[in-house]
C-alpha cells in the first residue's frame, strides 16, 4: 500500500490488487456535533491481473470544482463499466474530488472556503482543501503515470469544448502530450501559458513529470450535454491510445473534421479583462469566431442609466475559448479568453 506521507486522511485501498476496488478517503472534518467526524469521498481503482507490470497508472479526476458537472458524470460512468479483464494497467478514478462543493454545486469548498485548485502541493496539518491537496500529492500522484483533470467553466463562464496543456519547455514531453490531447479527441486542444497556474493539480502532476491534459466542456453553471458526450469519449480514447483497453481512438468531429484542432493561448491580449463593476452583454458565444478590434460586449450600469455603456473590443482575432457566464461583472474579471492557432515554439 501507499505510504500516507503523514497525511491525516485514511484510505483502506489496496493500490496494487487486481480487479475492481470502491472505497472512500476519509478526510478528517471536525464539527461542533461530530468531534471525530470526517468527509468520505469515493475513489474507484480498477486493475487489470497484472496491474503493475502490463501497463500503465492512469489519473482521472473530475468535481476538482465543484460546478464543473461533465467530469462527475463521465468519470462515475467509467468506473462502473471499466472492466478489469480487458484492462493492461490500472486506472485510478475520483469524479468528485471536491466532494463537499460538488453537492453544493459550488467552485469554492463550503467547508474551508477554498478552491481546491489553487492548494497544490498542500499541507497535511491544513484546512480541509489542503488535506486533500497533500493527500493527492503525496500519496496518490507518485503512482501515476498519466493524469486527465476534467474541468469546465462553471458558473464562471461557457467555454468551447476542448482539452487543454501547458506548454512544456521539454521537446519529447510537449510531443507526447500534444499526442495524448489529439488522441482524447476534444473539438479543439488549447496549448497556455497559463495565468495563477503555480497551485493547480496540474502543475503538481507536471513537477513529478507525470503526462497531463486537462479540459474544459461546457459551463454557465449546467451539465452540457455535448460536453458529457465529448469526456466519456475522450476518456476511453486515452484509454486506446495508452494500449490500455482495445480499439484506436476515435476522434471525428461534428462538424465534419477529421481530429483535433490545436489552439494556443499565449499571452494576455487573449483576454478581456472588466474595466469597473456592471453588468456584462456579451456580443458572442464560445466558439465564435471572432476579429481584433470587433466588439466584445458592452459594460451597463443599470444603476445610473444616464451613464453610457463601456465598449470592450478583442485584442486579436481567434476563436472564443472562454466567454463569461454570469451577467454581473466586477473590475478585474476575465470576460472573454479568444484562443488563435497553435503555432508551435
Amino acid at each position: 500500500m501507499a505510504k500516507a506521507a503523514n497525511s491525516r486522511i485514511m484510505c483502506d485501498l489496496d493500490w496494487n490488487k487486481p480487479g475492481r476496488q470502491v472505497s472512500v478517503l476519509r478526510v478528517p472534518q471536525s464539527r461542533d456535533d461530530a468531534g471525530w467526524g470526517t468527509v468520505e469521498i469515493p475513489i474507484m481503482v480498477t486493475a487489470g491481473s497484472e496491474a503493475r507490470g502490463k501497463g500503465p497508472t492512469v489519473l482521472f479526476t473530475g468535481g476538482v470544482h465543484g460546478d464543473e458537472y461533465e467530469g462527475q458524470i463521465a468519470i462515475s460512468r467509467l468506473a462502473r463499466s471499466l472492466d478489469p479483464r480487458r484492462l493492461k494497467g490500472r486506472v485510478i478514478m475520483i469524479p468528485a474530488v471536491d466532494l463537499p462543493a460538488a453537492l453544493a454545486g459550488r467552485r469554492l469548498c463550503p467547508l474551508d472556503n477554498r478552491d481546491l485548485n489553487r492548494c497544490f502541493p498542500g499541507d497535511p496539518r491544513g484546512t480541509f482543501c489542503q488535506m486533500l491537496a497533500h493527500y493527492i500529492d503525496s500519496v496518490i500522484l507518485p503512482m501515476v503515470d498519466v493524469s486527465v483533470d476534467v474541468h469546465s467553466a462553471g458558473h464562471s463562464a461557457d467555454s468551447a469544448l476542448s482539452t487543454n496543456m501547458h506548454h512544456r519547455a521539454d521537446a519529447t514531453t510537449m510531443k507526447r502530450t500534444l499526442a495524448l490531447a489529439a488522441a482524447f479527441g476534444a473539438p479543439y486542444n488549447v496549448v497556455f501559458w497559463g495565468v495563477d497556474e503555480g497551485a493547480t493539480l496540474t502543475s503538481s502532476v507536471e513537477r513529478r513529470q507525470i503526462l497531463s491534459i486537462g479540459t474544459e466542456l461546457g459551463g454557465y453553471g449546467r451539465v452540457s450535454v455535448d460536453g458529457v458526450r465529448v469526456a466519456e469519449r475522450g476518456l476511453a480514447n486515452v484509454l486506446k491510445h495508452l494500449g490500455m483497453i482495445a480499439g484506436k481512438p476515435e476522434t471525428a468531429q461534428a462538424d465534419g473534421a477529421a481530429g483535433t484542432r490545436h489552439m494556443m493561448v499565449r499571452d494576455n491580449v487573449a483576454y478581456t479583462f472588466c474595466p469597473a463593476e456592471g453588468l456584462f452583454e456579451p456580443r458572442h458565444t464560445a466558439g465564435t469566431s471572432v476579429k481584433k478590434g470587433a466588439t466584445a460586449g458592452l459594460v451597463h450600469f443599470v444603476e445610473d442609466p444616464s451613464r453610457e455603456p463601456i465598449e470592450l473590443k478583442y485584442r486579436q482575432s481567434g476563436v472564443l475559448w472562454m466567454a463569461m457566464g454570469p451577467g454581473r461583472c466586477r473590475k478585474g474579471d476575465t470576460l472573454a479568453v479568444v484562443m488563435r492557432d497553435y503555432e508551435g515554439g
